[in-house]
């Protein structure tokens, strides 16, 4: 068993662990209930972690890790051609469905 990611923010772990449930990777999530600890330890240490169960599925894991940091950046808020107003990190519309577009 091998860690391939922590973040104090549980929604990005929990975007980690579907993305690797999609892949068929088995996964276990540790930390995930030790906020009450929160000044008696480190900061990290109670920070949520995705663990992949077998290390052989520890380098397709990483490469899951990696492109889902690639897909998170929050360019700041974008209006669609619909109207709508997107929060950054999509890049395409909620309403519609269409891509951001290009410089945008």
């Amino acid at each position: 068993m091998k860690k391939i990611y922590s973040s104090a923010q549980e929604f990005e772990t929990g975007y980690i662990a579907s993305m690797l449930e999609e892949a068929g990777i088995a996964y276990t999530i540790r930390n995930q209930y030790l906020s009450g600890a929160i000044g008696e330890l480190p900061p990290t240490e109670f920070w949520p972690e995705v663990w992949v169960t077998h290390d052989e599925d520890f380098q397709r894991a990483m490469a899951i890790v990696d492109s889902a940091s690639l897909k998170v950046e929050d360019r700041g808020p974008w209006h669609c051609e619909c109207g709508e107003e997107n929060d950054g990190q999509f890049g395409s519309c909620w309403k519609c469905g269409l891509d951001r577009p290009l410089g945008y």
